[in-house]
């Protein structure tokens, strides 16, 4: 058997760089195409291996998440990974009991009602070091996909958060956690606070198990209008950047891209991308030239298909990509959906997503 080729971390020697380079604003070949939620239940091997397990056991079991984060990587050129995990570990770490009730989505048996619950969660740093299950993942992970492309880590942001910790589970409204805001500021940005010590070490652990970029997910955003968003998510948002990178730097790892992706925070897209991260993912309801002069050359872009524009014939999705190609330009960019990818989609108009990117990026470079 040959030898392989380590990296610093001893982790197998990156093959191809193409998200990473273009995450930092580096000139790539072509543009790097990933989706989010691409290991998911669209693809039949992933119901398969989900079959057997409830869902946060399927986050508990390493094995499990690897196999499940390498399976779209199997069948399409993606060019990274994102570890199959879910942002709702961080409040379960925290103390909080969540269920995952099929066809519902996920469930909190007691949500936060009153400020005195706050004194129940466990503290930030027992809650990070709750967490050991998904480094294990990551690094497992980092090891079997053999320097093919990178490996992306991931969290929910605090806002977002808290709406599922006061909430109880999904809403259309928010109306509890928005209640929060306006009835119990100081409660709110207690909450908060305790979110973001919590997300800081987690997302060092992660970049210490082996995770080579970061995406912080703040799903929610759309419920906040500009003046909640400025009071009670973006400070945090900013603040888990600063803090992750310096952490990075005090734990002696080489920095790696941070993406923020704030789905429906058009109002908010200056102030994010001036927030400290690299990437500025963004939803179907922004258009890419627009955006594109909104945030200057600072920051990389990424996004932003309609998910549903996958349900169209793979000649429309070709003629999509390439509009949204030629909208967002070459460089700086790593194309991506609006949103995850749906339970009912066909994989083979997944293969059609990223095949376009890859051919009608090329194109582009050429003419």
């Amino acid at each position: 058997m040959e030898a392989k080729e380590l990296g610093p971390q001893g982790f197998p020697e990156l093959k191809n760089d193409t998200f990473l380079r273009a995450a930092w604003g580096q000139e790539t070949d072509y543009t790097p195409v990933w989706c989010m939620r691409q290991a998911g239940r669209y693809l039949p091997e992933f119901r398969e291996t989900r079959a057997a397990q409830d869902f946060f056991s399927t986050c508990r079991s390493p094995e499990t998440c690897c196999e499940l984060t390498l399976q779209p990587l199997r069948r399409f050129p993606l060019d990274a990974a994102i570890i199959f995990s879910d942002i709702l570990v961080v409040p379960q770490a925290l103390g909080m009991e969540v269920t995952m009730v099929p066809g519902k989505g996920p469930s909190f048996p007691k949500p936060l009602r009153e400020e005195q619950d706050l004194e129940h969660l466990r503290a930030p740093k027992a809650a990070a070091s709750e967490l050991n299950y998904v480094f294990h993942a990551i690094t497992l992970t980092r090891q079997q996909l053999d320097g093919r492309v990178p490996l992306i880590g991931f969290a929910g942001a605090p806002w977002t958060l808290m709406t599922y910790m006061v909430e109880g589970g999904s809403s259309s409204t928010m109306a509890q956690a928005k209640r929060w805001l306006y009835q119990r500021p100081q409660a709110s940005h207690q909450l908060l606070g305790i979110l973001t010590d919590t997300l800081v070490p987690y997302l060092v652990g992660q970049v210490a198990a082996g995770a080579q970029a970061l995406q912080l997910f703040e799903s929610h955003a759309g419920h906040l209008g500009p003046e909640l968003f400025t009071k009670f998510a973006l400070p945090y948002i900013r603040d888990v950047a600063k803090r992750v990178k310096a952490g990075l730097q005090e734990a002696g790892l080489a920095p790696v891209p941070m993406i923020i992706f704030a789905k429906d925070g058009h109002f908010a897209l200056e102030e994010l991308a001036q927030a400290g991260y690299e990437v500025v993912g963004l939803d179907w309801t922004l258009a890419p030239d627009k955006a594109r002069k909104r945030v200057g050359k600072t920051v990389t872009l990424q996004g932003n298909l309609d998910p549903c524009a996958l349900y169209a014939s793979e000649e429309e999705i070709k003629r999509l990509v390439k509009q949204m190609l030629d909208d967002f330009g070459p460089q700086r960019y790593i194309a991506n959906l609006g949103h995850g990818l749906y339970p009912d989609m066909d994989p083979e108009h997944v293969g059609a997503f990223v095949d376009a990117v890859h051919k009608h990026s090329r194109l582009l470079r050429k003419n």
